[in-house]
């Protein structure tokens, strides 16, 4: 599909329903949490293909550390196990991947890790995956207002654009659609300060299940939409 002024520069999405697509087959949680990494490469394909140029996916919220303990495990194994699988492809493939979120928390092997799916892909132009990973929005704000901080950055000099070049999304556009998929109808923390004027679209398809029907489905619904960036309905 050619790129057109009806799709999307940006999508953004929060991949909900892992673990309710396992319980429905009487299976642990981690094998929807895998089943959902395979969906992702398959979407990431997808949306290179009709021309949009950055996805940025939900992975991990800073809340997630309270789920229980075996499966916050199963997820950070789950995560090296994914490069080890998939970075060939993706970088073959033309991905640029980028990870946003707070690293601190996560042990050197993961860090590791990351540094190595940046690297061997930071070359690649047909489009940025950035993998939000341990991250929340409110952190972002303030983790931008921190680095302006030290940076110096004298209070009546911080705007908006200003403050958004600090923001963990700097390498990449607002987004033009945030989908979030699993039949929950809220955008939990997810790119607050970057999805103020994003179209969003809500789906009770179990993120495992979404595939390239789900998302034409969703940049039609895109299509639809009258963006007016807070201008209203008159002008």
């Amino acid at each position: 599909m050619e790129p057109t002024a009806a799709i999307p520069r940006h999508v953004a999405i929060v991949m909900d329903g892992n673990g309710r697509w396992a319980k429905k087959r009487f299976m642990p949680r981690f094998f929807g949490h895998k089943q959902g990494v395979d969906a992702l490469v398959k979407i990431v394909l997808a949306c290179a293909d009709r021309g949009i140029e950055y996805l940025t996916v939900f992975a991990f919220s800073s809340e997630n550390w309270k789920r229980p303990s075996e499966e916050v495990s199963g997820l950070m194994g789950l995560v090296l196990v994914a490069v080890a699988k998939y970075l060939g492809k993706l970088a073959n493939d033309g991905v640029r991947i980028q990870i946003i979120g707070d690293r601190s928390q996560v042990s050197d092997k993961l860090r590791a890790a990351w540094e190595q799916a940046e690297s061997s892909t930071r070359h690649n132009t047909r489009i940025t995956l950035s993998v939000a990973f341990n991250y929340g929005g409110r952190w972002d704000v303030v983790q931008a207002c921190q680095k302006a901080i030290r940076e110096g950055v004298p209070a009546d000099q911080l705007d908006e654009a200003r403050l958004s070049q600090y923001m963990a999304l700097s390498h990449a556009p607002d987004p033009d659609l945030f989908i979030r998929t699993g039949g929950e109808v809220r955008i939990s923390n997810f790119l607050l300060w970057q999805a103020a004027y994003a179209e969003l679209v809500f789906t009770d398809c179990l993120w495992p299940e979404f595939g390239e029907a789900e998302l034409d489905a969703a940049l039609a619904e895109y299509a639809r939409r009258d963006r007016r960036f807070a201008r209203s309905a008159a002008s």
